[in-house]
């Protein structure tokens, strides 16, 4: 849980940044420019700490697929989609629609990926995009037309289909994943972006913006690909859905806005929420059938194999394994080992 906060709060504390070098050039090319600060820094990254990422799964041509989903859907088409909604959307409007990822992200991952989600986790996920939409709210709602409402909502649902996409590739090393995805988004915004028009921004706004994309987009998404990994998709976004709120406490901490009845209501709506999750104990009788798949693991109750000559040494580590049948009752989470079915 903690992983899937740390990358809500640092998108959430990007957004006024991004926002504020929109005036130097046009929202495509700087979704464009984020992206790449997302997939350049964690190249960066991921070549300084060798280390760790050599603990880690690397893709493979199975993941392929799954990947270029994810790319497709959340690094292209949503972005795409929200641009071209928000130019003549009123923000009060657009601000309310946005909390609709959550929602699709939860919906898909219980009606097509068979993800279990408990009656008690759904009424917090409801409390917590409740507490999103009163944080959105601005008094009075003005929408901007169907066609801009429904590219919004669309943006919404493609970013859905993204986080459940990477659920299925989140035991691969989560630096890896993050930086292709941010690479490739960049290079496909950028370039739309001048295709249609876009100049340039000044070199200090071209750095701004990549440092700002590597923070609030690349170390973002890797915390919440780990976070996909422990949590399923979900609790993950249930847990980001915490952002608005996260930006709010910010912005009174920081810049000393008023707290308003609003806040104080979201505040507590988003906390019945985290309380209901974090209070969950999933228990119950239920079986692990034969899987073979390789990523970092210890040997915990579900990585009692033997070792070959030329598996890695100490603990965690990597390398392929097999899960023979399994039968017994703990407590768990939709991670990557308990996506069963229930009864």
């Amino acid at each position: 849980m903690g992983l899937a906060l740390v990358a809500a709060a640092l998108f959430r504390a990007s957004t006024p940044l991004a926002k504020g070098l929109l005036g130097a050039t046009t929202p495509q090319l700087l979704a464009g420019l984020l992206y790449l600060g997302a997939g350049t820094g964690l190249l960066v990254l991921q070549l300084v700490t060798s280390g760790w990422t050599e603990q880690q799964a690397k893709l493979t041509r199975r993941d392929a697929p799954w990947l270029a989903g994810s790319i497709a859907f959340g690094g292209v088409l949503g972005p795409l989609l929200l641009m071209l909604g928000l130019r003549r959307s009123p923000a009060s409007g657009a601000s309310l629609l946005l909390n609709l990822e959550g929602v699709f992200t939860s919906l898909l991952a219980w009606a097509v990926f068979r993800e279990h989600i408990p009656v008690r986790i759904a009424i917090g996920m409801a409390a917590i995009i409740a507490g999103g939409a009163m944080l959105s709210w601005e008094g009075q709602v003005a929408w901007g037309g169907f066609g801009n409402s429904l590219a919004v909502a669309g943006a919404c649902f493609c970013w859905a289909i993204d986080n459940n996409l990477t659920q299925r590739i989140s035991a691969a090393d989560p630096i890896q994943i993050a930086r292709l995805k941010g690479l490739a988004a960049g290079a496909v915004n950028t370039a739309l972006a001048l295709l249609l028009g876009a100049r340039w921004p000044t070199l200090s706004h071209v750095v701004t913006a990549l440092m700002v994309g590597f923070v609030g987009y690349g170390v973002s998404l890797a915390c919440y690909v780990v976070a996909l990994r422990e949590l399923g998709t979900a609790r993950t976004g249930a847990y980001f859905s915490l952002a608005p709120f996260i930006g709010a406490v910010l912005a009174v901490a920081v810049w000393r806005e008023p707290v308003t009845p609003l806040l104080i209501a979201a505040g507590i709506a988003m906390a019945l929420g985290l309380w209901l999750h974090l209070t969950e104990r999933h228990v119950h009788w239920h079986k692990h059938e034969p899987i073979e798949h390789t990523h970092a693991h210890t040997h915990d109750i579900h990585h009692q194999h033997a070792h070959g000559p030329d598996d890695p040494p100490g603990d965690p580590h990597t390398h392929a394994h097999r899960h023979e049948r399994l039968a017994h009752s703990h407590a768990h989470y939709p991670d990557i080992h308990h996506r069963h079915g229930h009864s």
